[in-house]
C-alpha cells in the first residue's frame, strides 16, 4: 500500500484520519511541532484500537519554518494536510493566524510538488464559504467563497490560505493535484482531552455552563464520516481540483436542538442541560459585560443552509445522521471523564 502523509497528527481530526488509514493498510507518517508529543498521541491511537501501529512513524515539522518538511513527505504518495493554527481565545494580530496557516500551507504544498506526491487533500472549513455576506440566504455551494471584509481572523486565516493553496497549483504546481474538504462543526467521539473547539459546545451544555441556549445555529459532520471523505478526495480521480462541504446535512441545527437530542437521548447524562432558550435580546444585553456573551452575539439568528450534495454524488459519501453524532459525542466525553 502507499506511504501517506497527515500533517498535525496530535490533533482532533489526524488522529481519526490516521486510524482510518492504518486500518485500510495504509503505512502512514505524520508531522507534530515536537517529537515529545510522540508517546501521547500513540497511546491516545492504541487506546481508541489502532492497528498496525509499526506502519505510523513521527516527523518534527513546524507550519513556521522550512525544516523537517522535505524529509516528511520523501516518498509518499500522498498528503493530507490537516494541521492549522486554532486559537484558544481571539488573537489581538490577526496575523497570528493568517501567516502560519498561508505560509504553512504552502511550505507542504511546495514539497509536495518537489517529493512528487501525487495528490495533497487540503483540509480547509466551511468557514471558506458562507460567511462575511450578510444579504446572502443560501443554501452555499462549494462556488462559494467568504466575504473577507470583517471576518473573524479564523476564519480569515482559512480562506486566505485556501485561496492560496489554489493559486500555487494554478501558477506552480506542476503535476501536483489537489482536492479540498470543507468541513462544518465537527463532532463525533473523543480519543482524548484534545478535540475540536465544536465539542466544548457539548461539554458547556453538559456541565452546566449553559443555562439557556442562546439562538445560534451550525452544521455537523461527524469525525469519522470525515475521515472516510479524506480517504474518498485521495483516491478518487474525480475528486481532483475540487472542493467539498462536509456536513451530514443541509439543514442547520438550534444550539436547542442539540440540548434537546441530549436530553431525550441520553436523560441520565442531561440533568444540567439546559431546557429552553434565552431570547436574543437578553444575549446582547449581557456582551456588555461579558466577552462569552460578546462572541455569541454576531452569530444569534444567522441560519446557514448549504448543500452538501456534491461529495455524495461524485464520491460516493454517505454521512450518518447528526442525532446520532451527537449521542456518540455524549457517550465519549463521559467515558473519558470530561464531563
Amino acid at each position: 500500500m502507499s506511504t501517506v502523509l497527515v500533517t498535525g497528527g496530535s490533533g482532533y481530526v489526524a488522529s481519526h484520519l490516521i486510524l482510518k488509514l492504518l486500518q485500510d493498510g495504509y503505512t502512514i507518517r505524520t508531522t507534530l511541532r515536537s517529537l515529545s508529543k510522540e508517546q501521547q498521541v500513540r497511546s491516545t491511537l492504541q487506546n481508541a484500537g489502532a492497528v498496525h501501529m509499526d506502519r505510523l512513524s513521527f516527523h518534527a515539522a513546524d507550519l513556521t519554518h522550512d525544516k523537517g518538511w522535505e524529509e516528511a513527505v520523501q516518498g509518499c504518495s500522498y498528503v493530507h494536510h490537516v494541521a492549522s493554527p486554532f486559537p484558544g481565545h481571539t488573537p489581538k494580530d490577526e496575523n497570528e493566524l493568517i501567516i502560519p496557516a498561508r505560509e504553512g500551507t504552502l511550505r507542504v504544498l511546495k514539497a509536495a510538488r518537489d517529493a512528487r506526491v501525487k495528490r495533497v487533500v487540503f483540509t480547509s472549513s466551511f468557514a471558506t464559504i458562507g460567511y462575511g455576506d450578510k444579504d446572502r440566504q443560501g443554501p452555499y455551494t462549494e462556488n462559494d467563497w467568504s466575504v473577507l471584509d470583517g471576518l473573524p481572523a479564523y476564519h480569515k486565516s482559512k480562506t486566505l490560505a485556501e485561496k492560496a493553496a489554489w493559486d500555487f497549483i494554478e501558477a506552480e504546481g506542476g503535476g501536483l493535484e489537489l482536492s479540498v474538504v470543507n468541513p462544518v462543526g465537527i463532532f463525533g467521539p473523543v480519543l482524548s482531552n484534545d478535540m475540536s473547539s465544536s465539542i466544548d459546545l457539548v461539554v458547556k451544555l453538559m456541565d452546566g455552563s449553559i443555562p439557556k441556549c442562546p439562538r445560534t445555529y451550525f452544521n455537523i459532520v461527524d469525525v469519522r464520516d470525515l475521515a472516510d471523505l479524506h480517504i474518498r478526495a485521495m483516491l478518487d480521480p474525480a475528486a481532483k481540483g475540487g472542493r467539498f462541504i462536509a456536513s451530514s446535512d443541509g439543514k442547520p441545527l438550534a444550539l436547542f436542538d442539540v440540548a434537546r437530542i441530549i436530553s431525550q437521548g441520553r436523560p441520565e447524562k442531561a440533568r444540567k442541560v439546559p431546557t429552553g432558550e434565552m431570547p436574543t435580546w437578553i444575549v446582547r444585553l449581557a456582551a456588555i459585560f461579558s466577552p462569552t456573551a460578546r462572541q455569541a452575539v454576531p452569530f444569534l439568528d444567522v441560519i446557514r443552509s448549504l448543500n452538501n450534495e456534491k461529495p455524495k454524488k461524485v464520491l460516493g459519501w454517505t454521512p450518518r445522521a447528526a442525532q446520532d453524532t451527537i449521542l456518540d459525542t455524549v457517550d465519549s466525553l463521559v467515558e473519558h471523564r470530561i464531563v
